[in-house]
């Protein structure tokens, strides 16, 4: 699942990115208000944590810019600003939650997942799909009633399978999804993981629509 940390404190934006990246998120991790429009505009991302008082531009005026544009992605602010009127001018401006610094790295997590779920109009934590079972607190997954051991790349491939089950996603879908800047991607990163995933949950699981790219079976 990727993410984009617009933050300007450095200390702060390196913790989060560690420890979102422990707990199974991919990071990308801007300073400013104007390379953070950069980064919307290039890149596509599950959900932002915003910052309020940035350079360049203010996490107010991004966030405006960004409903404006009918940009509907999940947005967080993280801000050290505790005034009760910029909570709720950043709540009436679009924003979904609202964490104060110093904030907890467990609950920040917790509140991601709630997000993501909430969008995907989910209400449990965990994720079926046939016989699978996805854990994205845990990170663990059982085929079968069987836990099935996956390195932390065939997970992240297999989560973003499992958001829309029987849409299929091309490889660069995949790819811009799992890997987020400055991490190597290998030319065939994606059809490796895909092969490890079949191997360990069954060929049927993961289909390949020639020429397009992978959808995960419903059945």
């Amino acid at each position: 699942m990727r993410i984009l940390l617009v933050e300007d404190d450095s200390m702060i934006g390196e913790s989060v990115r560690l420890g979102l990246r422990q707990d199974g998120f991919s990071v990308d991790w801007v300073q400013d208000g104007r390379a953070a429009e950069l980064a919307m505009e290039t890149e596509s991302y599950a959900l932002v944590l915003l910052d309020l008082g940035l350079p360049k531009k203010s996490g107010l005026d991004l966030l405006s810019a960004w409903r404006r544009q009918d940009n509907h992605v999940p947005i967080i602010i993280l801000t050290a600003h505790d005034a009760v009127s910029e909570r709720v001018q950043g709540l009436d401006g679009g924003a979904d939650d609202y964490l104060g610094k110093p904030f907890d790295l467990d609950e920040l997590a917790a509140r991601i997942r709630a997000l993501l779920r909430r969008q995907a109009g989910r209400v449990e934590s965990e994720i079926r799909v046939g016989d699978l079972v996805f854990n994205p607190v845990t990170r663990e997954v059982t085929y079968k009633g069987a836990l099935v051991v996956l390195s932390a790349r065939e997970i992240g491939v297999l989560e973003v399978l499992l958001e829309r089950p029987g849409a299929v996603l091309s490889r660069e879908q995949l790819e811009s999804r799992v890997y987020g800047w400055g991490e190597e991607v290998g030319s065939n990163a994606v059809e490796v993981h895909i092969h490890n995933l079949r191997r360990k949950l069954g060929q049927k699981l993961i289909r390949n629509v020639r020429g397009v790219g992978y959808m995960l079976s419903q059945s």
